[in-house]
């Protein structure tokens, strides 16, 4: 008894020191601590270990003690979730409380208040800082600028215990997805994440409601995602691109982008329209404009083509200036077709061409770099034309999104165990019929890189693998951009352009400054 005793004191004074909890609150979430873990006496007890920066190891001493006494049925990682959000939700503020917190910090700044309101989603363990503890990172340096690179191993794979209660349990349609409002303080279930400890924060954009959160599995320093008010499905269009300027006039110090509204080049989630954002520098802001593009219409507009190896045009000036020019690239762009480097608007009534925009601060500017998207499929290419190619998906088969788009590769967990297998493969020169048979999909790289490097030894494997990786990166880049990087694809680039110039030149006529 005295143990689980002293375990909910260490959160409870954990709560008031990492400022979740306020002293008068200490009884009032102490007794809601018990009432969650079925005890009816509480008494005084010593706790000598109080210096913990994250509540992860309380919350797992508490969840050994609660499954002991059978209050967690099976103690897989799912239901651990649940009572961990749930336990954490006792000491932490309701959400008008955040919402007033952070907007009185706005007001005076507003990297104060996202510096409070992320401090505090780390804090309530939203943030799931242990976990992301684990993924693998590293930067590369290539012929773009240095790449980021993950191996996302915080997110736990399916328990065996898990799948099968999946099948039992009936999927619910509330909330109808991760991204809704209505996850705020959720419990979970087996089919929906745990989500006890999530608050949000209500902006305004273009006189709409929206959503401010963290993710909880932050890839990049204040990994955040804004969400509309209502479930609707991704779309991009004029309103798209003045949402993220308006997002970037009101929090000046982030950047904010848009994952594509097609499958195949858009997001893991399409049915429900958000953005992500946050504050960090990826490799395509560091990269510099190769050529640059006159719009005479808009005098303080900077414009050109983006040395990066997808196809990106950059757009710098005043708020209205960037967004009739990328308006106009977007709606020029959405029914272009080229023939001559394999660019198809359109199969019938299916639409293929789309863009992914990003939008930043240049001091008192506005910066806005489109990625131009094409997700036509082949024969040759079924997983997309314009996406890595079957060479490529030892590495990476899943969409290229916002964050790969910007040059922060998310690979896939299965690739840690995979590249230390590679490792001692490439130090032992080992045999193919010795290779084991799920490995056999990296043959080719292998021998790449055993031709490239003729000193491979214990010291410097690792990071000959992590170098490879990112110059694979890059290739997956290459496949994902429209017009390629030679001067067949550069040409047929400026012939895009001059089109997109001819109508900017009509819209300029009618744009009122």
């Amino acid at each position: 008894m005295a143990d689980i005793l002293a375990a909910i004191e260490q959160l409870i004074q954990y709560g008031v020191k990492s400022g979740l909890l306020a002293h008068e609150d200490i009884v009032y979430a102490r007794n809601r601590l018990l009432a969650a873990l079925r005890l009816e006496e509480w008494r005084p007890v010593e706790v000598k270990d109080t210096s913990f920066s994250s509540p992860s190891p309380i919350l797992e001493t508490v969840l050994d003690w609660a499954y002991e006494r059978g209050l967690l049925q099976t103690n897989t990682t799912v239901e651990r979730d649940i009572w961990s959000t749930k336990l954490m939700d006792c000491l932490m503020p309701r959400p008008s409380e955040v919402i007033r917190e952070f907007y009185a910090k706005y007001h005076k700044e507003a990297k104060l208040a996202t510096d409070w309101f992320y401090s505090f989603s780390k804090a309530s363990n939203y943030i799931q800082t242990a976990r992301i503890a684990k993924n693998q990172q590293w930067k590369v340096k290539t012929a773009y600028g240095e790449l980021d690179i993950t191996i996302n191993l915080s997110k736990p794979e399916k328990d065996p215990r898990e799948i099968a209660k999946l099948k039992d349990v009936p999927p619910s349609s509330y909330p109808k997805c991760p991204l809704c409002k209505e996850n705020e303080g959720y419990e979970g279930t087996w089919h929906h994440p745990a989500r006890s400890n999530h608050r949000v924060i209500p902006i305004t954009l273009l006189d709409e409601t929206w959503y401010f959160q963290y993710s909880p599995y932050v890839y990049y320093n204040e990994h955040c995602i804004v969400f509309h008010a209502e479930h609707v499905p991704m779309k991009m269009e004029r309103k798209t691109l003045a949402r993220l300027l308006d997002f970037i006039e009101k929090f000046p110090h982030y950047f904010i982008g848009s994952n594509a509204d097609l499958p195949i080049v858009g997001g893991s989630i399409l049915a429900h329209d958000h953005f992500q954002g946050g504050n960090y520098t990826f490799a395509m802001e560091k990269a510099e404009i190769e050529e640059y593009i006159l719009f005479p219409p808009f005098p303080s507009l900077t414009a050109g083509i983006v040395r990066w190896p997808m196809s990106v045009i950059r757009l710098c000036g005043k708020k209205e200036e960037v967004l009739e020019a990328a308006d106009c690239i977007y709606e020029t762009w959405r029914t272009y077709s080229d023939p001559s480097v394999d660019i198809y608007a359109n199969s019938g009534n299916v639409p293929h061409n789309t863009v992914t925009p990003i939008a930043r601060r240049r001091g008192d500017l506005f910066e806005m770099d489109i990625v131009l998207r094409n997700n036509r499929t082949s024969y040759e290419h079924p997983y997309g034309i314009f996406h890595p190619h079957k060479e490529l998906h030892h590495i990476k088969k899943e969409n290229i999104g916002l964050i790969e788009v910007m040059g922060f590769a998310v690979l896939p967990g299965r690739l840690a165990g995979e590249l230390e297998a590679l490792a001692t493969y490439l130090v032992r020169n080992t045999k193919k019929d010795k290779w084991d048979e799920t490995l056999l999909k990296h043959r080719d790289w292998y021998e790449h890189i055993r031709a490239a490097y003729p000193n491979i030894t214990e010291e410097n494997v690792s990071d000959i693998l992590r170098h490879e990786v990112g110059q694979r990166f890059i290739t997956v880049l290459e496949h994902a951009g429209v017009f390629k990087r030679n001067e067949k694809g550069k040409q047929a680039f400026r012939t895009f352009l001059r089109k997109v110039q001819e109508n900017v030149m009509t819209r300029g006529r009618t744009f009122k400054r």
